[in-house]
C-alpha cells in the first residue's frame, strides 16, 4: 500500500510549484486532484516533471471530492499526505465560489482524512492558509493566534478564518499543518502569477500612467507590505509538510525583511523605468486614482487592498524559521526580484491589448455551484 501524496487546487500556480517540489524530494508517489476541464492542461503539466504525477479526475468543493464511492476509498487507503492548495484569495471572485474553495474545500478534505483513519489510515493534512485570517487586527500576530477579535472586510478573510477554525477542531483527531502566508505575488525568477490582484493594482497604475505619477497610501506608505514570491511560499510548504507532529502546527510563511510598502512601490517604478512619489490620503480620495482604465479590469478589488495597506500588523514567524531556517529555505529579497514581477506584468498588459480576452480569471475560481 503506497503512501501517496494528493495535491489539490490545480491549475493554481502555487499547486503546480508544490508538485514539483514534491516531485524532486522523491518521498513518495505524487497525485494531483483535477477537474474534468483542467484534464489536459493537467496531463502537458506532468509530462514535463521529472517523475510521473497521478492525474485523479475529481472535484475538491464536491462531496467526496466528486469520486464514486469505490474510489473514494480507495484513494482514502492510499493517500498518507495531503497538500491542500485549493484555495481563493482574489477579491473580485463570486463570494459564494470563494466560501465553495475556502470552505467546502477544507471540509472534503478533513472528511477524506476522517474516512482514511476508519480504515486504519493516518492521514496528515497541510492546509494553505493566509496571514488575511488575521482582518482588520492591528499588532503583533502570532502563528498559533486565530482568535484576535477581528473584523473581517470580505468573504476572503472570513471563509479563510473559518476554514482554519475547520482544521483546527480536525487537529484533535489527526495531524494538521496550516501554512500561512502573506500577500502571494509572482515567481521570484519568471515574475509568472495567476491573477493581477492585491500589490500589482499600483503596478498596474504604474505601467498604464504617464512617467511621472503620484500614488495615494496610508500614511504615506510608512506601514510595512508583507508580500512573499509564490515559489518560496512551495518550497517553504513542502519543507513545513514534512515535518512531523501531533495536533496543530502554524507556520506563518513571510518575508523577515518585508519594506515599507513605500518602498516596495518605489523599486517597482524603478524597474518600469517611471517616477513615483507617494502621499497620504483618506481611502475615500484615493479612488479617482485606482480608477486608472484597465484597473477595474484586470483587478477588481482597489479598496479591499488599500484598507489592508492601512492595517498595521506584524507576523511572528518564529516556529517557521526555525524549520526553514536549518533546511536553508530563505525568501529572496524584495530587491532583487521586482524586476521579474515587472516584467511579467508588462507581458500581461500587452497580451491584452493585443487580445482582449488574453488575460484569464484566476484558476480554480469558476463558479463550482453554478
Amino acid at each position: 500500500m503506497s503512501d501517496t501524496t494528493l495535491v489539490t487546487g490545480f491549475p493554481r500556480l502555487l499547486t503546480k510549484l508544490v508538485t514539483r517540489e514534491l516531485c524532486a524530494r522523491g518521498d513518495g508517489p505524487v497525485a494531483l486532484l483535477v477537474r474534468p476541464r483542467y484534464l489536459d492542461d493537467a496531463r502537458r503539466f506532468a509530462e514535463g516533471l521529472p517523475r510521473g504525477v497521478e492525474l485523479i479526475e475529481g472535484d475538491v468543493t464536491a462531496i467526496d471530492l466528486g469520486l464514486g464511492g469505490e474510489e473514494y476509498l480507495a484513494l482514502a487507503r492510499r493517500v498518507a499526505l495531503v497538500h491542500h492548495a485549493a484555495q481563493s484569495t482574489w477579491e473580485a471572485a463570486p463570494p459564494r465560489t470563494v466560501t465553495a474553495l475556502n470552505v467546502q474545500g477544507t471540509h472534503e478534505v478533513i472528511e477524506l482524512a476522517t474516512t482514511a483513519r476508519g480504515l486504519g489510515r493516518d492521514l496528515r493534512i497541510v492546509a494553505y492558509s493566509s496571514t488575511l485570517v488575521a482582518g482588520d487586527h492591528e499588532g503583533i500576530v502570532r502563528e498559533g493566534d486565530l482568535e484576535l477579535g477581528q473584523g473581517f472586510r470580505s468573504e476572503v478573510e472570513r471563509s479563510l478564518y473559518q476554514a482554519e477554525r475547520m482544521l483546527r477542531r480536525a487537529s484533535a483527531d489527526g495531524p494538521v499543518t496550516v501554512v500561512r502566508p502573506s500577500i502571494v505575488v509572482g515567481h521570484s525568477q519568471t515574475g509568472e502569477v495567476d491573477v493581477l490582484d492585491g500589490p500589482y493594482l499600483y503596478l498596474v497604475v504604474l505601467l498604464e500612467s504617464p512617467v511621472d505619477i503620484t500614488v495615494p497610501l496610508p500614511s504615506g506608505g510608512a506601514n510595512t507590505l508583507h508580500v512573499v514570491p509564490v515559489d518560496h511560499l512551495a518550497r517553504a510548504g513542502v519543507t513545513l509538510g514534512a515535518v512531523a507532529h501531533d495536533g496543530l502546527r502554524t507556520y506563518h510563511v513571510v518575508d523577515r525583511r518585508a519594506l515599507p510598502a513605500r518602498r516596495v512601490f518605489e523599486l517597482l517604478a524603478e524597474a518600469a523605468q517611471r517616477r513615483f512619489r507617494a502621499i497620504g490620503m483618506p481611502v475615500n480620495l484615493a479612488r479617482a486614482v485606482l480608477r486608472t482604465p484597465g484597473v477595474d479590469r484586470l483587478a477588481r478589488s482597489p479598496r479591499a487592498f488599500f484598507e489592508r495597506l492601512a492595517t498595521r500588523a506584524l507576523y511572528g514567524d518564529a516556529q517557521a524559521q526555525a524549520v526553514l531556517g536549518a533546511a536553508g529555505v530563505e525568501c529572496p529579497a524584495f530587491e532583487a526580484y521586482a524586476p521579474a514581477l515587472v516584467a511579467a506584468a508588462k507581458q500581461r498588459l500587452h497580451a491584452r491589448r493585443v487580445r482582449p480576452d488574453a488575460v484569464a480569471q484566476e484558476p480554480e475560481i469558476d463558479d463550482a455551484l453554478a
